[in-house]
């Protein structure tokens, strides 16, 4: 018998499994070639996974997405998380900070990886949550790095909670000023003491891949010391991004 024709759903678990049996993130000519597609057909539909959360786009590669992570830890050793595993390790070890990777979901941040160091055990990882753009910097990272079209959704959780969009101490205005300075700073929205920066990591058009977020106890973000904080954030931020369009370098 005549082998059936492929399903478009078929051809989207062809690519997703594709992504995550890859070592490394993948360009679309090779995965369109492994699962036997034309190019423009396989561009299509891995517009929709990662849109869907399935796969993460990096510049021009693809690796698995946070819907991957959730359902599958194996799929984990080949991911964003793998490969930023050394950035965290490496910032939270210059800072003396917890550091997280977030990447961005329909309308919020999710946490997929932490490094916090035993001094700071008493500050909540958040590992796995969702976390709302006017609350927390690692969304608001993300969500000003994104097209200001691209950012409704971000806007409606903090719109239900009833935190300000307008004016100077607004949302708009925070999304304004981490997008003219590259660094989202949060003191004290979601826990009393506790103080966080980030920036988003885009290594190529496009929209945000993930953000990298330092966490520590307010007091130790004051001006004295918060401009060499953001300068090891922007410098990590770097090394990931690099990382991300050249990764070979992440398995050196």
């Amino acid at each position: 018998m005549p082998e059936a024709p492929r399903t478009a759903v078929d051809k989207a678990l062809d690519l997703v499994e594709a992504v995550t049996r890859a070592p490394r993130p993948v360009r679309l000519t090779d995965l369109a070639g492994e699962v036997g597609l034309h190019r423009a057909t396989a561009y299509r539909i891995l517009l929709d996974l990662v849109r869907r959360g399935w796969v993460l786009r990096a510049g021009d590669r693809y690796l698995p997405g946070t819907a991957v992570l959730r359902m599958s830890a194996a799929a984990a050793g080949n991911s964003l998380t793998a490969l930023a595993r050394p950035v965290l390790r490496d910032l939270s070890g210059r800072t003396g900070m917890m550091v997280n990777l977030q990447v961005p979901e329909t309308d919020r941040a999710r946490v997929v990886d932490v490094v916090r160091p035993e001094r700071l055990a008493m500050i909540s990882h958040l590992m796995g949550e969702a976390l709302p753009v006017h609350r927390f910097a690692g969304p608001l990272a993300l969500v000003a790095a994104l097209d200001p079209a691209a950012r409704a959704p971000y806007l409606r959780p903090a719109e239900d909670d009833g935190y300000p969009l307008d004016g100077d101490g607004g949302l708009l205005a925070d999304i304004a000023h981490t997008e003219r300075t590259g660094i989202a700073v949060e003191r004290g929205r979601n826990e009393k003491l506790v103080a966080s920066i980030s920036c988003a990591v885009t290594p190529g058009p496009g929209a945000p891949v993930c953000a990298l977020t330092v966490v520590g106890p307010d007091a130790e973000f004051d001006e004295a010391r918060l401009p060499a904080l953001e300068q090891a954030l922007r410098d990590a931020g770097g090394e990931l991004r690099r990382i991300l369009t050249d990764p070979q370098r992440g398995t050196a």
